[in-house]
């Protein structure tokens, strides 16, 4: 995707094909991974930056570009996620560098609209 909008709409044209499917499933895992990311006894800043790092260490770039999303909705400065960044660079080690290459260009394209 080369921008946030094009990755907003095909994610969720292809999320209501999937959930239009009928897999029970794949509906409850939908509504799970919906579920893990609710205020319970870390908040939703907290568990959207974990999310973050997981998915830069797991090397999913459509999951860090939701996640970078999700933080900046969630009110996480830029100087927080760099702090992220960091952590998952230190976990995953130098693999991680092109998509924290690409985090940092959608919270760039974030900044600017």
């Amino acid at each position: 995707m080369s921008t946030l909008k094009e990755f907003r709409e095909f994610r969720e044209r292809m999320n209501d094909r999937i959930l239009g499917s009928g897999n029970l499933e794949i509906k409850r895992f939908f509504a799970l991974d919906t579920r893990a990311y609710e205020e319970g006894a870390l908040p939703v800043k907290t568990k959207e930056l974990m999310g973050l790092v997981a998915s830069l260490v797991l090397r999913c770039d459509d999951c860090v570009t939701y996640h970078v999303v999700r933080c900046r909705e969630e009110g996480v400065t830029r100087e927080e996620l760099l702090e992220a960044f960091n952590v998952a660079l230190v976990v995953g080690g130098s693999i991680t560098i092109p998509h924290l290459r690409r985090a940092v260009s959608t919270l760039d394209e974030l900044e600017t609209q």
